[in-house]
């Protein structure tokens, strides 16, 4: 057994085991193995107190410390002979039970543990400041002990130990009783004094038994020269076990009576000594058992009140009350026991979904595991209330007003609401169970790993637009619907007739048509002429960062694909990503869509969306508050102006098409989308929103695809219950929040039509002319534009679209029929029917 050398050092200096090194308070320690008696903590954080020189002698905080030399005082005197009786009782102990340490001399063999850093709470709360979770093992909040209402100290050391202030640490006559007890085969005896019982929980001495209620003997007299008596009470009430879950004097003050000890006394709000009393009182037994009910007043007020009385007596005793207050004594009213309390907290609620979220994000600005655990970190989200209620409401079929509400529990929603100016998630709803399934971001529970996606469908088609707009690509350029895949199969368009698909003109459709009904064919074709990588970084840049292989070999669920760690070179191999990738067919992560869409709707300004504004930590020494993690808002353009205002303009039309115009006409853009699943839908979305919120919301199959029906029994389609939970969700946000109406950017028009596109238009009809007479013109011209069809001739002929004109007149057409032409010699000629071209 190696000696620990630590009783006579040089104060501030210990040490453990085989490892020498600083135990200073507020120092970071790290103790080795080593082989010393007191088992060894693998790694020592921040210290809970504050070093502070010692007490004057004769002081209320204990003896003096020695700088150097001996110190011939008479405190100096008294302290080494108490060292003496001490070592002299571990010596008749030994004696007495047979030998628990052999050889050595017990005082100096027994390391002095560095400070503990005890365990907070961590405490989240949302936007507006209201707490939403406390996470950690133990509800605790380490507060330094100068800032401790003295008046709580008090009722504590009445409680516990009355002459704290008075003893050098240890209780002689408990050595001497647990000596007797090991001789005579009694019961162990447990810490008496404060500092005994500090030193138990700092030495990790959990069990009762005769060597560690020595070893915790010897530990208490070492802390006595180390720290003086205010600093060993701060460590006690940091630590301490005050019931019903609450770890340390804050949490106690705050859950049984809603107050802070740091309230300074005689203040307002300010923990009275009757209130500290009971605080107090719990500490001899803070839990019910067979044998006892404990002294918490919402389990056993009659033994609470006795125990309160006996601790009211000693403050009197001791001088810390007067006598008129303890003459005006009245037992104080608790706060009683409610498991639900916390109205606001994310505990079995949907909003407790971004915890997970919020744990990520920590751990990706740098704070450790450890530091997270640690706790005592306030994290400030950026959940607004009014806006996550809005997604709840919207979202879960929980909700009466919900178009979720009686859907088949198989079905499940996602609604994410993201301010696209900073990518802040202010509302975010991916299912009712927090503990369950992350609909939204497919994060597993301890937010270390994305676990699944879902299909985009046609809304990953805003994403080929950008690429294709950057490229050149114009919304007048026009496609061939009838042309097959290179592996010669046809291109499904959302399952309508081709003879119906773009009004008959399937072999010519323009591209803003094809977005607006949501033709597949046209994305295919893209995607081929600008290539596959150039679609994924556009939605890469957008926000896109994880998209999942089809079923191969060796990945039956597909494989992740990581597009910040991988390039063109990885997207474009075999068995990666083929041109239906400009269409949705590879899954995403909704969360990362939903930042995607953010990007759009901004205008092509990117922010990454987060769930943390704000990481502070209050020091445990000084008390102070101080950041050290925050969300950081600033944006990169990753598209065109120009582009991105012309993209926009062509998702306002869809708006419009499927009937999802928000409350009071204001301004939005969307897209649908729908991926298959065996004869009918799988993944249902709904995407964009307005210029101050990005909306994304998908329907799709909880746990397991299934075949999404509407109440009607007809499929599912993304302009279906999906559009109607994003309006609703908009409609609720702008109302609530009292929104100011913004819009889009007015439209420019970008690219070139000649320039791409793989359809043909018809070739002009040919007029025979054959009631020209002389004098007569002939028109035999083909007008592509509505209202711009001329004829020639003397007479006036109109009519509505590539209209015709036979005579010495004008005729001018706007897309219709010509109504006839009359020659100079007043013959009336037929009608003729006219072309008409484009939607």
């Amino acid at each position: 057994m190696g000696a620990a050398a630590v009783g006579s050092a040089t104060p501030g200096r210990a040490s453990v085991g085989n490892v020498t090194g600083s135990a200073r308070v507020g120092a970071r320690a790290s103790v080795g193995a080593g082989t010393g008696p007191v088992g060894a903590r693998a790694s020592v954080a921040r210290a809970a107190v504050r070093p502070g020189p010692p007490a004057p002698p004769g002081g209320p905080s204990g003896p003096p410390i020695a700088p150097s030399g001996k110190d011939k005082s008479k405190a100096a005197k008294r302290r080494r002979r108490t060292n003496i009786l001490t070592a002299a009782a571990a010596v008749l102990v030994i004696m007495l039970g047979a030998g628990v340490v052999g050889g050595t001399y017990f005082f100096d063999d027994v390391a002095l543990p560095p400070p503990v850093t005890e365990d907070q709470s961590n405490v989240i709360l949302d936007s507006k400041g209201t707490v939403l979770a406390k996470l950690g093992e133990a509800n605790r909040t380490v507060v330094p002990e100068e800032k401790i209402n003295k008046v709580v100290e008090h009722a504590v050391a009445a409680a516990e130990d009355k002459n704290f202030y008075t003893h050098h640490g240890i209780d002689m006559k408990g050595i001497v009783r647990a000596a007797w007890n090991n001789f005579t085969g009694g019961a162990t005896q447990g810490a008496s004094t404060i500092t005994q019982q500090y030193a138990r929980h700092a030495a990790d001495l959990k069990a009762i038994s005769i060597n560690r209620k020595l070893r915790e003997a010897v530990i208490a007299r070492k802390l006595e020269s180390q720290y003086n008596k205010d600093q060993i009470m701060g460590m006690y009430l940091n630590y301490v076990d005050f019931g019903e879950g609450r770890y340390g004097i804050e949490a106690a003050a705050q859950g049984y009576f809603g107050k802070s000890v740091t309230t300074p006394a005689g203040q307002k709000n300010a923990v009275t000594p009757y209130e500290a009393a009971v605080i107090a009182s719990i500490i001899k037994q803070p839990y019910p058992t067979d044998a006892h009910k404990g002294y918490d007043p919402n389990y056993n007020l009659t033994d609470a009140k006795l125990r309160w009385e006996y601790t009211m007596k000693n403050m009197l005793d001791m001088g810390w009350i007067s006598q008129d207050v303890y003459d005006k004594r009245v037992y104080p009213k608790v706060k009683p026991r409610n498991s639900d309390a916390c109205k606001t907290c994310a505990e079995n609620k949907p909003v407790g979904m971004i915890i997970r979220h919020v744990k990520a994000e920590l751990l990706s600005m740098g704070i450790s595991s450890s530091e997270i655990e640690q706790g005592g970190l306030t994290i400030q989200t950026t959940i607004d209330p009014d806006v996550q209620k809005a997604a709840e409401e919207a979202g879960s079929r929980n909700s009466e007003d919900s178009p979720m509400h009686g859907r088949p529990k198989s079905y499940q929603a996602a609604v994410i609401g993201i301010d696209p100016k900073t990518g802040r998630v202010l509302g975010y709803y991916a299912g009712d169970n927090p503990a369950g399934t992350d609909y939204g971001g497919y994060l597993n529970g301890t937010g270390t790993e994305i676990i699944g996606g879902q299909s985009p469908g046609s809304t990953m088609k805003i994403y080929t637009l950008a690429a294709g707009l950057k490229e050149g690509v114009s919304f007048d350029s026009v496609w061939d619907g009838t042309l097959k895949r290179k592996n010669g199969t046809e291109i499904s368009n959302a399952g309508q007739d081709p003879g119906k698909v773009c009004a008959g003109k399937i072999k010519y459709c323009d591209l803003e048509t094809a977005t607006i009904k949501s033709y597949n064919f046209p994305f295919y074709w893209i995607t081929d002429t600008i290539g596959v990588p150039k679609v994924l970084e556009a939605a890469k840049a957008a926000g896109i960062r994880h998209i999942y292989t089809d079923v191969k070999k060796g990945f039956p669920n597909g494989e992740q694909v990581d597009l910040n760690k991988t390039d063109a070179s990885t997207w474009s191999s075999a068995g990666y990503f083929d041109r239906e990738v400009g269409f949705g067919q590879y899954r995403v992560v909704p969360l990362e869509h939903a930042e995607g869409v953010a990007t759009i709707v901004n205008q092509g300004v990117h922010h990454a969306a987060h769930f943390i504004k704000t990481v502070k930590r209050v020091d445990p020494d000084n008390g102070k508050s101080s950041v050290i993690g925050q969300e950081k808002t600033d944006g990169n353009r990753v598209f065109g102006e120009a582009e991105m205002s012309n993209l926009s303009s062509v998702m306002k039309e869809i708006v419009d098409v499927d009937k999802r115009d928000l409350r009071n006409g204001r301004e939005s853009i969307a897209k649908s989308g729908t991926w298959e699943y065996k004869e009918g839908s799988g993944d249902c979305w709904f995407v964009g929103g307005i210029p101050q919120l990005a909306a994304t919301v998908w329907v799709g199959g909880a746990t397991n695809k299934v075949e999404l029906k509407e109440t009607t029994g007809k499929d599912m389609f993304g302009a279906g219950t999906p559009s109607r939970i994003w309006k609703m969700f908009l409609d609720s946000v702008t109302k609530s929040l009292d929104m100011k109406q913004e819009d889009f950017p007015a439209r420019q028009k970008t690219g070139d039509p000649a320039k791409f596109g793989n359809g043909e238009k018809p070739a002009a009809p040919v007029n025979d002319c054959a009631f020209a007479v002389i004098g007569l013109g002939c028109d035999t011209g083909q007008n592509n534009n509505p209202g711009n069809g001329q004829g020639q001739g003397q007479g006036n002929g109109q009519g509505n679209g590539n209209g015709q004109g036979n005579g010495q007149g004008n005729g001018d057409g706007n897309g219709g029929t010509d109504t006839g032409q009359t020659d100079p010699g007043g013959i009336t000629l037929p009608t003729t029917a006219a072309q008409t071209d484009g939607t």
